[in-house]
């Protein structure tokens, strides 16, 4: 097998990372507008939402890049094209999570709305992968050398950790795992005929579904960033762990702490 795999339609060649990133983007949000669920918030709020989602994510996406390596990027600061090069997929989760908030804040929305997009960020991410594992050394997403039966040669006579295909199995997994929230979350918004909320989901918070998906997939980025070739300048971790660790830290109170807070008001109550 020959990396990068090209595509060819009639005398046209296309790089598989840009073909497999442009289906994530486009089947992806076409997933998004299936599932998503009924919603009192205007086209407006919307559009507003969705662009606060795209500026941060895409912020996000670089600022992280920029810290894998500070020194290169300090040295490379006047010359921009080089530091337009590269993005990183935590930067642009937490980035854009930041940017939606924000959004939210600014418009007056209170409601949660992550739970929608959890599938199409799965499938998003899951074609992404597969356009890196098919370009080869040249995407850099590769893992260090190894002796595995899974090992792969990307060209250069090396085995080495196939980091992409590890991440598209555990989005599959991850994906079957979380099936029974995204059913809670789904009858949550259905109402009874009183009107009244199905007393079996009343302990679903909504937001849940994406609150699980990210702390699992941050933890799994932090754990799969020890076999990649990367530098690791902070303490011995790179910049991705980092930003991990602080994502982790988020969902764990949204998770547990601020569910331990609620129960305690409730009991108060």
């Amino acid at each position: 097998m020959e990396f990068p795999v090209y595509f060819y339609l009639g005398s046209w060649r296309i790089h598989p990372h840009v073909l497999f990133e442009s289906l994530g983007y486009f089947l992806g949000f076409r997933l998004y507008l299936w599932t998503r669920r009924p919603s009192e918030m205007s086209k407006l709020m919307s559009l507003q939402i969705l662009a606060g989602t795209i500026l941060g994510a895409a912020l996000g996406a670089k600022l992280l890049f920029w810290f894998e390596n500070p020194v290169a990027t300090w040295e490379q600061l006047r010359q921009f094209h080089l530091l337009w090069g590269g993005k990183t997929i935590v930067g642009g989760l937490l980035g854009g999570l930041i940017g939606v908030e924000l959004t939210k804040c600014w418009i007056g929305w209170k409601s949660s709305t992550g739970d929608d997009f959890v599938y199409p960020l799965i499938l998003g991410l899951a074609l992404g992968r597969i356009g890196c594992f098919l370009t080869g050394l040249d995407d850099h997403t590769y893992g260090i050398a190894t002796t595995w039966i899974t090992g792969v040669n990307f060209g250069d006579g090396v085995m080495r950790h196939p980091t992409q295909l590890y991440e598209i199995a555990f989005l599959i997994i991850l994906a079957v795992c979380l099936i029974p929230l995204y059913r809670q979350s789904r009858l949550l918004s259905v109402l009874s005929p009183e009107g009244q909320t199905s007393t079996s989901y009343t302990s679903y918070v909504s937001g849940r579904m994406f609150q699980w998906f990210m702390a699992s997939y941050l933890l799994f980025r932090f754990v799969i960033e020890y076999i990649k070739p990367t530098l690791h300048p902070y303490w011995g971790h790179n910049n991705i762990q980092l930003a991990c660790v602080a994502g982790l830290i988020y969902y764990s109170w949204l998770i547990w702490g601020k569910r331990r807070n609620n129960s305690h008001h409730v009991k108060a109550i």
